[in-house]
């Protein structure tokens, strides 16, 4: 079962969830802007992507800005910035038990198949 974080509004969003389910790939959409996930959720995400937590981030957004982030700001501060703002998570965003994948481009969610 693949976690799939979207935003209906994202055509690259979009784009991800339709190549899943031409592969008839078991998903659970979770439209996190509606739906956000918890800060807890938001840690085991950025643990699963092995990323740095500011490659997770949308910091182009609008709120990272009104919010006065930096993109040198601590991991804790970023991470709480989007469990309180989940606008500033990359999209779309798949997990799949340990593993996870920003679907930019879309086709990297296919990794996880």
């Amino acid at each position: 079962m693949i976690e799939y974080w979207h935003n209906p509004r994202c055509s690259k969003s979009r784009a991800a969830l339709a190549l899943l389910e031409e592969r008839d790939a078991e998903v659970s959409v979770r439209r996190y802007l509606e739906d956000a996930p918890s800060l807890a959720e938001i840690t085991t995400a950025q643990a699963a992507l092995g990323v740095p937590v500011i490659e997770m981030m949308r910091p182009g957004e609008k709120r990272f800005k009104e919010l006065g982030l930096s993109k040198s700001d601590s991991d804790a501060t970023l991470l709480a910035a989007m469990a309180d703002n989940p606008i500033l998570i990359e999209r779309p965003l798949a997990i799949s038990g340990a593993r996870a994948v920003i679907g930019r481009p879309p086709e990297r969610v296919l990794d996880l198949l």
